[in-house]
């Protein structure tokens, strides 16, 4: 069955990094666009970032610009969220999702951003 495991979340202070992984396995993941949503209380689910199959086309929400970059290595099977110049409201749980597999996602990596 898809399986999404998502690591790499803790906390860190702002003007911080953190680098999230997702590990994918139980679907041919090359084939497949690939996503980054956040979910945080009292908010709504925001799409982060959004990657292609091959890599080559990326895209970000605008409050992420400029900070984040996804990234994937088809070979390994995996997902990266690189988080640069973290602030408080970046807090949030990360996902990762598949892009036509819509119930596929992982528990999650909570990333908290805090002084």
């Amino acid at each position: 069955q898809v399986q999404l495991v998502e690591s790499g979340g803790g906390l860190v202070q702002p003007g911080g990094s953190l680098r999230l992984s997702c590990v994918a396995s139980g679907f041919t993941f090359k084939i497949h666009a690939m996503r980054w949503y956040r979910e945080a209380p009292g908010k709504e689910r925001e799409l982060v970032a959004h990657i292609s199959s091959t890599g080559s086309s990326t895209k970000y929400a605008d409050s992420v610009k400029g900070r984040f970059t996804i990234s994937r290595d088809n070979a390994k099977n995996s997902l990266s969220l690189q988080m640069n110049s973290l602030k408080p409201e970046d807090t949030a749980v990360y996902v990762c999702t598949v892009v036509g597999i819509p119930a596929a996602r992982g528990q999650g990596t909570r990333v908290t951003v805090s002084s």
